[in-house]
């Protein structure tokens, strides 16, 4: 049994294949999918909650990414409430702060993390961290609004960030990334992050692990990714589908099955 804590199946790349994808999905093993609700702006968040109700085993947020900040009107913030409310819509995001791209102005980003970040509170829901050379702000806006709980994804931050993330509450997940030949400090986190707080993800279409690089990701590569982390833990796939699938019902508060 295992798990896709991240993945981007509104994408359009998944336009003529979608239905093969999941079958695929769940041919490897593949039992609970999270597709992110960010689409291609404020707008379009609620793009999960069709593929999400179409499945009974895949389940979505909404959010507004960091890159989009800049599109952001006070309207998003009611359309973010209201979309949350159906069942399977079990977290807020991706959010965050991303200043490699800065497609968003720094200040609009910090804003609209704030917000989101409240809005979970508010909601008791699980927030989905998206963090790239900003963890310093990162912290800071985390420490100040303290969600309850919630789950940085993609992990590729530092060591000490992981130690805060972990003390905080946080999950942290991988993807593809740390199956790369260049990401020896990545795998040494993914070691000893404590297996009550681990999963794994795709984030596809993209960051595809090793051996599929360079492939339009899938959510079935989360096999890969896994096997790869298990390994680095000394434990078995099987062991390491069964701690991530029990941490991901935890965190999104699904009833376990």
């Amino acid at each position: 049994m295992l798990v896709d804590s991240h993945a981007h199946l509104d994408d359009p790349r998944f336009d003529a294949d979608r239905d093969a994808v999941l079958r695929r999905a769940w041919e490897a093993g593949v039992r609970k999918i999270l597709t992110i609700g960010n689409g291609n702006g404020p707008d379009q968040m609620g793009c999960g909650i069709p593929i999400a109700e179409a499945y009974d085993w895949i389940y979505t947020s909404v959010g507004i990414h960091p890159h989009d900040a800049a599109k952001v009107e006070e309207r998003h913030y009611s359309l973010m409430e209201d979309l949350s409310k159906p069942e399977k819509v079990v977290a807020i995001g991706e959010t965050g702060l991303d200043y490699y791209y800065d497609h968003s102005p720094r200040d609009r980003q910090r804003e609209v993390f704030r917000r989101q970040l409240t809005l979970a509170k508010d909601l008791d829901l699980p927030v989905i961290i998206h963090t790239r050379d900003a963890d310093a702000d990162t912290q800071e806006l985390l420490t100040q609004q303290r969600p309850s709980r919630g789950l940085i994804h993609c992990f590729t931050s530092s060591p000490e960030f992981a130690d805060f993330a972990l003390s905080i509450g946080f999950f942290i997940s991988f993807s593809g990334i740390v199956t790369f030949p260049g990401a020896r400090v990545l795998a040494g986190i993914a070691q000893r992050i404590p297996s009550d707080r681990l999963l794994v993800e795709t984030d596809c279409p993209y960051l595809a692990p090793v051996p599929h690089r360079g492939k339009r990701n899938e959510p079935s590569f989360v096999s890969d990714t896994a096997r790869f982390v298990a390994e680095l833990r000394g434990i078995s796939p099987y062991e390491l589908g069964a701690q991530t699938s029990g941490n991901f019902d935890r965190l999104f508060a699904l009833k376990t099955s």
